[in-house]
């Protein structure tokens, strides 16, 4: 397989996870509530599991910079494909916001991840909720036996992090998936900790699992 089919998967995965999910937060806030924090919640999961199905065979599917940064640390992705797989991810996020700018240009804040308290608050949390699924994410894909659950496991770790914790801090877990937003809407000014904070969370838990395997 040519390293360019890679590439265009993770971009055809990341722009359907930041168009479906951001998306899905946008059209709640227009339509008073329609969807419900519940239902973003449920978006965000299911759309992570479809495209670990769609392009798990392919790229990894992958969609986030976090996990591939934890993936070369672990040596499963090779350095030669670390920068192409973020630059696809961000192309593909900004795509996704860029388009949702033109369908709904009068929401403010396209999705953008932001702290609803304290900003130290909303690291922690993002560092913690990242670790957990990044373990999810290696020991379940890493296992022949669990594998073929990797999609499921996965999307569900989203799901449940993303009902409890999304009204405090986002829950982002995916520097591409905050990025393209903040960019589109112009709320850049903590867009910092939502790309170091998951970061930090994966490299943590590929630490962890070094250790424990």
């Amino acid at each position: 397989m040519t390293p360019y089919k890679k590439y265009l998967a993770e971009l055809i995965g990341t722009f359907s996870l930041v168009f479906c999910g951001t998306g899905a937060i946008v059209i709640n806030d227009l339509t008073n509530g329609s969807i419900t924090h519940m239902g973003i919640a449920v978006t965000f999961g299911l759309i992570v599991m479809a495209m670990i199905f769609t392009y798990g065979s392919v790229s990894g599917a992958h969609i986030n910079p976090a996990v591939s940064i934890g993936f070369w640390a672990l040596k499963k992705l090779s350095a030669r494909d670390i920068v192409p797989y973020i630059v696809a991810q961000l192309i593909g996020a900004l795509l996704a916001s860029v388009l949702l700018l033109f369908l709904f240009p009068e929401h403010e804040m396209l999705g953008a991840t932001l702290p609803s308290g304290a900003v130290l608050q909303s690291f922690i949390l993002e560092i913690i909720l990242t670790f957990i699924l990044m373990l999810v994410i290696i020991y379940v894909s890493q296992n022949p036996d669990t594998a073929q659950f990797t999609a499921v496991a996965v999307g569900a770790t989203v799901l449940l992090e993303a009902l409890f914790a999304g009204p405090i801090c986002g829950a982002s877990m995916n520097p591409a998936r905050s990025i393209a937003p903040a960019i589109a809407s112009g709320y850049l000014e903590h867009l910092w900790l939502y790309i170091l904070a998951p970061v930090l969370g994966a490299l943590f838990a590929c630490l962890i699992w070094r250790f424990l395997r």
